[in-house]
Parts: C-alpha cells; structure tokens; sequence
C-alpha cells in the first residue's frame, strides 16, 4: 500500500490542487478545476483508515514541533489515536500538516457510509507574489496603503487564500510593518523580510477570531489579516479596525464585488445597516472578486479578477445606502483602477489567454459579454 506521502507525491506531480480519497475508488486528483480519477489501484476501507491515520500522525507531529521550545507543549498536543477517537465522535476532522521540502497539506477528514474519506488541500511550501500569479498590478500599490480595507471575494476554489497571502507577501517585501494573520487553519508560512508576520491559528494560539480580533488592536498591528469574514462581529470589529488606521485583508464567499457589499449590509439588523454603509464607505479601500480560468492552450488557469476600488462616486452611493447601481462605478471606474469581472475577461481574451466560450462561461453577466465579443 502506498502512504500518504506516495500518494500526495504523485499529485504534486501532476500540477494538482486537491487530493480526494474514498473507499472502492482509486484516488482522485483535481487538476485545473476538474476532477479526474488516476490510474493507481483502487483504496479499500481499511486502506483509507490507515491513510488517514498517518494524516493525523503528521499533523500532531508538526503541532508537538511548533510547541517544542514553549513551557505549553503538551496543549493542544493530541496524539493520533485521540484523533482517530474525535474523528469517531465529531464525523469531521480538519488539521494541517507539511511534507518537508515538498508541500504543505490542509486535510478534512469525515466519515461517509461507514468509511473514512479524505479531502487534501495542496499548498505550496512558501507564497506566491502577485507577479507570479498573474494578479492585477494595481494591487500591488493597493496593498502597500497605510489603512483601509481589502476584501478578496469569489466561490470556494477561486484562489481566494493564495491571493490574500500574496497581498501579505507583497508588504513584507516592500515595506516595515508589524503584521498578524488569524486564521483557521494557518496555510501559507511566512518567511520575515522587511516586516515581522505573526501568524496566529484559531483553537491553538486564540481560541476564536472574536477574541483574537478583540485584542489585536492592542498589539500595534500595522496590517491584520483575517481568514475569512465568517459572522457580524468578525465583519463589525475589521471595519473598526480599518477606520482606526489598520489595514485590514480579509476574504469572503460571495459572486462579485458589488455582491460583498450587499452580503455585509445584510448581515446587520435593518436599523443598523445605514450605518453600516457608512462604516464601509468610510474603511473600504477596495473589493475584489475572481475567478480562475482555463487557459486557451489548456494548460494551467489565469485569474480573472473584478475590482472595486473607493472612488468618489462609490463612496457617495456608500454613504446614501444607494448600492444598486455599483455596477456601473465600477464598470466605468477605469481611472480609478476599476474594472469588472466582463472587463476582465474580454481583457484576457484579447491578449489569447482565454478562449471566448471560457469567457462567457465566467461572466459576471452573460449576455452582456456575448455583447461585448460581437464587437472583437
């Protein structure tokens, strides 16, 4: 039987992103977006439990080493027989690992019809720069401001995490700066340059992003980074944070920028939400949303990014609670480094990154970008 290490090996090699482990299949890989079965040997149940138990091996192997040299070692420390036993209990299990020199894994673990199932996340050892990904430069400049807040949107599988530790790459590189990332559970690792990067993870060095959240402001963060905008207190205390002179990124599921806007008003009671607009038009500094898609000579994906940045005209219809028409700030924002996701596309599919079928099949607006290639 291979390990686990064997298995993740050969989906490193073929450029996958996830690793999909059931009972009576071979192993699963997802490659550019889609899943495709490989030619290994199918797993049984027994082999899918004995995978999974060297997961959480790995996993209290590398959380006994992140406490090896504090007074604290053994919190949190739980050996792979006690999570085999919570695995049991809870039906899902989520933990992180590394493969030295090679990956680091986040892994859900779960239980379905009776066996265990395994789905392996595959994140690079060290984060990407904007450059390498292909990212807008705008947001270079965008992630060297002194406050404000940064909002990385699109559907789960869009990149959402690998851009918002490029933002935080790009200011450690650039510029001095006491950073602290919360997260749950920490993906990216961080290398101090020119910054000093804390990386704080939820139920082993805070016990929840509202009391990380809570005292961070009292640790003189220059940038504070947020995994994911989950609740109204989390989205309420980044935005206080924002207005304070912090600068604040974080990431949130939602289908546009325009969207994002709408998601974290609504989250708030009615009486509350004219001052939420203001809150936000006051702390926004910019929204994006993207998506990766296909290249046209098959091989690899380009992100497709929508941005929306605190232009005047954003800010007024912010600040009067009059959103329906944000489209079209950013739609006609060009010199304020605006630009929509159909922008995006029909971009790319001029420069023959993408095909015009991918293009219409990403659209923000369908018709709308069918519209805008019958005139290339």
């Amino acid at each position: 039987m291979q390990s686990i290490h064997d298995l993740l090996e050969v989906a490193i090699k073929c450029n996958a992103s996830d690793l999909v482990l059931k009972a009576g299949t071979p192993p699963a890989i997802r490659v550019d977006g889609r899943m495709q079965m490989t030619d290994m040997s199918t797993i049984t149940a027994e082999m899918t439990r004995e995978l999974a138990f060297e997961i959480m091996c790995a996993s209290s192997r590398d959380t006994m080493l992140r406490y090896a040299d504090s007074d604290d070692s053994g919190i949190g420390v739980e050996d792979a027989g006690v999570l085999m036993q919570e695995l049991n209990k809870k039906r899902e299990l989520d933990m992180v690992f590394t493969i030295p020199k090679l990956a680091r894994v986040r892994a859900n673990l779960f239980l379905q019809r009776g066996t265990v199932g395994a789905s392996l996340r595959i994140i690079p050892l060290h984060p990407y720069t904007i450059d390498e990904l292909g990212l807008p430069p705008a947001l270079k400049r965008i992630a060297l401001e002194p406050q404000g807040l940064i909002i990385i949107t699109g559907p789960t599988g869009s990149g959402k995490t690998t851009t918002l530790a490029a933002l935080i790459e790009e200011i450690n590189r650039n510029k001095q700066a006491n950073i602290f990332t919360i997260e749950d559970p920490i993906e990216y690792l961080f290398v101090d340059r020119k910054s000093v990067v804390h990386q704080r993870e939820v139920g082993h060095d805070t016990d929840s992003f509202a009391s990380a959240l809570h005292s961070v402001t009292r640790q003189t963060p220059d940038v504070i980074a947020i995994g994911e905008l989950r609740d109204k207190e989390t989205m309420d205390v980044a935005m206080m944070a924002a207005e304070i002179g912090h600068l604040v990124i974080t990431t949130l599921h939602t289908t546009s920028a325009a969207a994002t806007v709408d998601r974290i008003v609504n989250s708030f009671p009615e009486h509350l939400k004219s001052q939420i607009c203001r809150q936000l038009s006051a702390s926004m500094l910019c929204v994006t949303s993207q998506r990766l898609v296909p290249r046209l000579e098959g091989n690899g994906r380009v992100p497709a990014v929508e941005i929306m940045t605190a232009s005047p005209r954003v800010k007024k219809q912010l600040d009067e609670g009059e959103t329906n028409d944000l489209y079209g700030c950013i739609r006609d924002g060009g010199h304020f480094g605006m630009n929509t996701m159909n922008q995006s596309l029909e971009s790319l599919f001029l420069s023959r990154a993408i095909s015009s079928d991918s293009a219409v099949q990403f659209a923000g607006n369908p018709t709308e970008m069918r519209q805008m290639l019958r005139h290339k």
